[in-house]
């Protein structure tokens, strides 16, 4: 049962923090630390990337209408907007598949969280203070090129490095771009989903490959429990930060960002000397 209670903290952590720009993979490693979920390294590899796909399921619905080009009720006209965004996110998603060869190579390490926790938060607002003297360029998806779609991958690219925030460094970049918050934010929404699923299907065969589908009862349960309240909690969270940023900017991230950093920081440094 605590394991369950554990998996059912986990799923509300990747809810929240998959679309809030203060990186998933980093709360979900600091507070796996804490609560520790009771399986084998490799099972945590392939549960810490599957629960997000109750994260997608989020987006889909969501935006089912909008990212579906076959909807009865659309124009040709409107069709074809709906083809130009799909081709959009996949030019945007290729400097990630590139990236994504090499990220068995970088460690999940604590300093290296820190680090880009702190590096991204000050970046977030320095970019919101920049951006308070001019208007964005793009206002809407229809307005967005390909330079600039492949432009923002190349900054979710960089979410490789743990800590960074897929949604932060997406929102970053795009906002650098010119783009508006809204726009930025849902663009974020939408890259997620080629490069969740993606990150799920290469840790799930890896995993295959590795130990097989053997999979027990208690860590299939576990699965579904994480992702099903991963789900419930992105479609709360994804609807609350749109309303968010119409009103406010991302500079609070920042701040939230740096002192998480800072914290990590102290505590590295006291596990040190307490050594």
């Amino acid at each position: 049962m605590i394991e369950i209670i554990k998996a059912l903290i986990l799923g509300i952590v990747q809810g929240i923090t998959e679309w809030l720009p203060i990186s998933s993979t980093a709360h979900l490693i600091l507070l796996n630390d804490l609560i520790k979920l009771d399986v084998t390294p490799a099972f945590w590899d392939l549960f810490e990337v599957v629960i997000q796909l109750g994260s997608i399921m989020a987006v889909l619905i969501l935006y089912f209408s909008q990212l579906n080009p076959f909807a009865k009720d659309k124009d040709e006209k409107e069709k074809m907007s709906t083809y130009r965004l799909w081709f959009m996110i996949v030019v945007a998603s290729l400097p990630l598949i590139v990236v994504a060869l090499f990220d068995d190579f970088i460690p999940d390490n604590p300093a290296i969280i820190a680090f880009t926790l702190i590096l991204y938060g000050i970046l977030f607002i320095v970019v919101e203070r920049y951006n308070k003297t001019r208007d964005p360029k793009i206002k809407s998806m229809r307005s967005l090129d390909i330079k600039t779609a492949l432009l923002i991958g190349c900054f979710q690219a960089l979410a490789v490095i743990p800590g960074t925030s897929r949604s932060g460094a997406t929102i970053i970049g795009a906002s650098i771009l010119g783009l508006s918050r809204t726009v930025a934010a849902e663009f974020s929404f939408f890259l997620a989903i080629p490069a969740m699923l993606g990150a799920s299907g290469l840790k799930l065969l890896k995993y295959i490959l590795k130990v097989g589908l053997s999979f027990t009862l208690s860590e299939v349960i576990l699965l579904l429990v994480a992702t099903i309240v991963s789900y419930v909690v992105s479609m709360f969270v994804i609807k609350n930060l749109l309303k968010y940023i119409r009103k406010h900017d991302f500079t609070g991230f920042g701040y939230y960002r740096i002192v998480l950093g800072i914290i990590i920081i102290i505590t590295i440094i006291a596990k040190s000397l307490l050594a």
